[in-house]
């Protein structure tokens, strides 16, 4: 079992910068990629990024690919997404989440691979 708590959201202006920070715990954590999704009103759920247990395998939406980086601190148990540039449709609910452990980097590039969600943080880009 892994619980996951994002922190971080909140309103900034088109062209700025936000970190978004997911504490996980339970002792799952160890071994296990993790991912960044959002969530815009009216819109499904989409992937954002996604990082390997090793820090050594990246992936991007080509949305936000150059913009933002996902990042972890293992010691700390917790996954970070250093979003810059940001544009008004970067706007919405941005989740973490978790897949099965010993699950595929790749398989967090999909909804269908999450097994864990956290609970979500808005971020709001005004033009």
């Amino acid at each position: 079992q892994v619980q996951l708590v994002e922190s971080g959201g909140g309103l900034v202006q088109a062209g700025g910068s936000l970190r978004l920070s997911c504490a996980a715990s339970g002792r799952t954590f160890s071994g296990v990629a993790m991912g960044w999704f959002r969530q815009a009103p009216g819109k499904e759920r989409e992937f954002v990024a996604a990082i390997s247990w090793s820090g050594g395998t990246t992936y991007y939406a080509d949305s936000v690919k150059n913009r933002f980086t996902i990042s972890r601190d293992n010691a700390k148990t917790t996954v970070y997404l250093q979003m810059n540039s940001l544009k008004p449709e970067d706007t919405a609910v941005y989740y973490c989440a978790a897949p099965d452990p010993g699950a595929p980097t790749a398989t967090m590039t999909r909804r269908a691979g999450a097994r864990y969600w956290g609970q979500g943080t808005q971020v709001t880009v005004s033009s």
